[in-house]
């Protein structure tokens, strides 16, 4: 295989992905954007989590809330928190109350009735992960799951679960960023824009 074949061969497949999506996922998308409407209507917030490259995204998201994604509107911030961006509460939390639980920790303090938590994995089985969806739900929290391939564990314990039709982590990334974006520019159009 060449290079240039091996580059037409994921640009081929990464499209092949996001038609997919479409096709597959297009439901859990609108119940998402519906679901943040609404708790942002009703002065709620957003928590995002998750490892890895999902903890780049859950970045990623919250800035895109927080900021702006369009820049033909001209809106105040909407309420988002990454959980993955504090290195001395993911550490202090790794080293007293173990890794599995630094991101339900945060859920614990942050989260009220009514917000609603992201929850990142491309495989569905995170144990941080999964630990921090059970508090949300503990906190009376909606839950969104972005996740890839089967779903996993995480299938059934979200509210909403965006499933990226892939067994690649690298397709499944960008599937949620993808995902994600579409997301956010629907919900700041649906609160702020003339939608």
């Amino acid at each position: 295989m060449t290079d240039i074949d091996f580059l037409s061969r994921e640009l081929k497949e990464s499209s092949e992905v996001k038609l997919l999506i479409e096709k597959e996922c297009s439901t859990d998308i609108i119940n998402s954007i519906n679901l943040l409407v609404e708790s942002f209507k009703n002065g709620k917030k957003l928590l995002i989590c998750g490892n890895g490259g999902s903890a780049a995204d859950s970045q990623h998201i919250a800035a895109e809330f927080m900021i702006r994604l369009s820049h033909d509107l001209s809106r105040p911030a909407i309420p988002a928190i990454a959980l993955t961006t504090d290195t001395s509460n993911l550490t202090a939390g790794g080293n007293d109350i173990g890794f599995e639980n630094v991101f339900a920790r945060n859920v614990e303090g942050l989260g009220n009735k009514g917000d609603v938590l992201i929850a990142i994995s491309t495989s569905g089985n995170s144990g941080n992960v999964i630990k921090a969806v059970e508090m949300a739900h503990t906190k009376e929290m909606k839950v969104i799951g972005f996740l890839g391939g089967s779903g996993g564990k995480l299938k059934s314990l979200v509210d909403t679960a965006i499933i990226i039709p892939s067994k690649s982590t690298q397709r499944i990334q960008e599937g949620h960023i993808t995902v994600a974006h579409i997301i956010c520019e629907l919900v700041e159009r649906k609160l702020y824009g003339n939608w």
